[in-house]
């Protein structure tokens, strides 16, 4: 949310978003309050988030048609206030993006409806449920609202049905549930006024002392995390791979942050590898182990990853749901026989259809039978299958045998049979690629993760640009492409070891 402040607004203003700030840490207030400054950059993935969230709350405006938005642009604070205020004067019955303010506390509620008992308060969220943070973020609208002498006969939240299916048209009755908290908000309209009188208490001091912790993620990740987590030494306790956060967080209250200075009492072996891999140039490599693992190979050999979308609320297809993935492409190297050259065949959707329907098709035309299928992580893509063969039914036998020809290249990284001191205590094959094979990365493409391919893809799909399409499309083809690629040469590096 947006907020709007004018020269008469006092220094320790606050709003919805800014009190929910203060729940998680008096210090993120207090920084967003006297240095917004110093907040972190937005990432893509965020970004993502973010703004499927407001497509989210625009189209629950359907569950009651026909209302009066109350618009951020164009308008200052006081505007979109007394625009509130003459809608409610006037009759209407609905209005979105309601705005108010009480005891210098500013909100938007999504949407304000006149029901059968009166005055309804409805939030709503892109969850599939309710969440405990969602309490605190219904109770302070419901303190501004009922403050500012509108009686609420309701409050409760809008949140995404995720057993609706599409078909056909979205109907958006069934997209949404609602879940009636009025008691419970009621309930809590004391601790609110409370928590608001040390919110403004804490803003008109000095910044908090305030350590890192778990709250820094929880539940929100907080956008200052950049600036407090500054002195956190490089190589860190927290960046211990297969140790358990308590742990970590046990350890730096004590005053061990470095991950060098941790006893060996407290380490495992998998641990006691990543230390001594960061004291010193290290190649741990388990020859039999790796030698089980290739020997469990055959040809032809197939590598193969998998792009999907997956955080989307609103499914865009038939036969799809809330937040379930849809792959939309994937690339394939195949190697036909020992010896021989790897061919490469690739697929994209194009998003004018239901992009499954073609990946499966394609996918089962280009393995060759009874393929060895090399995959990173095969937990991604055997649930991709297994969603697949449930959504095909009459592909399903083909899809199974797909899935039990899969084996999975990370495991000798993730057991450690093979660990560089490069590795930084990872597996991951953005990793592990540079280490194995330098030179060779994911650090020069445009698309750095899933999550950003997923966006750019969505992106892709909806541009009305040629040229933009085309990028994208190259873009998306060189990402999941380095993948493939990127197995075979960790697979050459592997037999080589042996």
């Amino acid at each position: 949310m947006s907020e709007t402040t004018t020269a008469t607004t006092f220094s320790h203003f606050l709003s919805k978003s800014r009190f929910i700030r203060g729940l998680q840490c008096h210090k993120a207030l207090w920084l967003q309050t006297h240095h917004p400054e110093l907040q972190d950059e937005v990432s893509a993935s965020q970004q993502a988030v973010f703004d499927a969230g407001t497509s989210v709350g625009i189209l629950a405006q359907g569950l009651y048609p026909g209302g009066v938005e109350v618009p951020y642009d164009g308008l200052t604070y006081e505007d979109q206030i007394a625009m509130t205020l003459a809608e409610i004067q006037k009759g209407t019955r609905t209005i979105y993006e309601a705005t108010f303010n009480y005891d210098g506390i500013f909100c938007k509620v999504d949407i304000l409806h006149h029901g059968q008992n009166g005055w309804e308060l409805h939030e709503v969220k892109s969850s599939t449920g309710c969440k405990a943070q969602y309490v605190n973020d219904i109770g302070i609208q419901y303190y501004i609202v009922t403050g500012s002498r509108l009686k609420l006969s309701y409050a409760g939240l809008v949140h995404i049905e995720n057993t609706y299916v599409r078909r056909g048209n979205i109907e958006v009755d069934k997209l949404f549930s609602k879940l009636d908290m009025t008691e419970q908000i009621k309930g809590i309209q004391e601790e609110i006024a409370q928590t608001v009188a040390a919110q403004r208490e804490m803003l008109k001091g000095d910044e908090p002392n305030i350590e890192i912790g778990p709250h820094c993620e929880k539940p929100y990740p907080c956008p200052f995390i950049g600036h407090c987590w500054k002195e956190c030494p490089e190589n860190s306790v927290f960046d211990l791979s297969n140790f358990r956060s308590n742990k970590k967080w046990t350890l730096y209250r004590e005053g061990i942050k470095s991950m060098l200075d941790v006893p060996d009492e407290y380490l495992g072996w998998r641990q006691k590898l990543q230390v001594r891999g960061l004291r010193e140039e290290l190649l741990h490599v388990d020859k039999p182990a790796i030698q089980e693992f290739l020997d469990g190979l055959h040809y032809p050999l197939c590598f193969m990853d998998f792009e999907t979308v997956f955080m989307i609320p609103v499914p865009l297809w038939d036969g799809t749901g809330p937040y379930k993935h849809a792959p939309f492409q994937f690339s394939l190297h195949i190697i036909d026989e020992q010896g021989a050259e790897p061919r490469h065949i690739e697929f994209l959707s194009d998003g004018v259809s239901d992009p499954r329907i073609e990946f499966i098709d394609k996918l089962l035309t280009s393995l060759p039978p009874d393929a060895c299928i090399l995959v990173w992580n095969k937990t991604f893509e055997r649930l991709r299958l297994q969603e697949l063969a449930v959504a095909f039914p009459e592909k399903s036998d083909a899809i199974r045998q797909i899935i039990q020809n899969i084996r999975d290249l990370m495991v000798p990284f993730q057991d450690m049979s093979i660990y560089h001191s490069k590795f930084n205590g990872s597996y991951s094959i953005k990793n592990v690629l540079p280490a194995l094979v330098p030179g060779l990365n994911h650090g020069n493409l445009d698309i750095s993760s899933g999550d950003v391919a997923a966006d750019r893809w969505m992106q892709m799909i909806h541009t009305e640009s040629e040229d933009e399409r085309d990028t994208l499309q190259a873009q998306l083809k060189e990402y999941c492409g380095l993948d493939t690629y990127a197995m075979i040469k960790i697979l050459e590096e592997m037999q080589n070891m042996v």
